[in-house]
């Protein structure tokens, strides 16, 4: 019987699940280093960027718990002509009223990734999806006159409402 000379094994690589996983999350931490996040809140959600405070206003929708939440002024424009823009964590404006149909233009100077995203009850009425920095994204209004609350899915402190009338 002949011996072969002693050949240390190579180290195993991961299989591919077990890459794919540790890409994910890689990305995912990644992802929430850049945006400020912090994952040791005891909350869930949010953000560790410093509170913003803004004077409260006074709107139709003011009396709703997402308008009361983030204090904002009110942005009554034509169909076609609405932008909302996001920047130091918060939408501006945070109410936006407008015609049923209306085309809404959301634009994010910030330097974090966001999204506007219409919640229960009205979950799916309307979506930018990620919008990354310097991304722009158009969506509708819906056509049932209403008040609908909308949040940041990344950032879920981050909320504001679109009234439909």
């Amino acid at each position: 019987m002949t011996r072969r000379p002693f050949r240390p094994s190579r180290p195993s690589r991961p299989t591919r699940p077990t890459r794919s996983a540790l890409a994910a999350v890689m990305s995912a931490w990644l992802l929430l280093g850049a945006a400020g996040c912090s994952s040791s809140s005891s909350s869930g959600g949010g953000s560790s960027s410093p509170a913003v405070t803004s004077p409260a206003a006074s709107s139709p929708a003011a009396s709703s718990p997402a308008a009361s939440s983030s204090a904002s002024s009110a942005s009554s424009a034509p169909a076609g002509a609405v932008t909302v823009t996001i920047k130091d964590f918060k939408f501006d404006p945070a109410t936006i009223t407008v015609a049923p149909g209306t085309a809404i233009t959301v634009t994010n100077q910030d330097s974090a990734g966001h999204t506007l995203t219409a919640l229960a009850p009205n979950a799916g009425a309307f979506d930018t999806g990620l919008l990354e920095q310097g991304k722009s994204a158009t969506i509708t209004a819906p056509t049932t006159p209403g008040s609908y609350p909308f949040h940041c899915d990344v950032h879920p402190t981050m909320t504001g409402t679109l009234v439909v009338q």
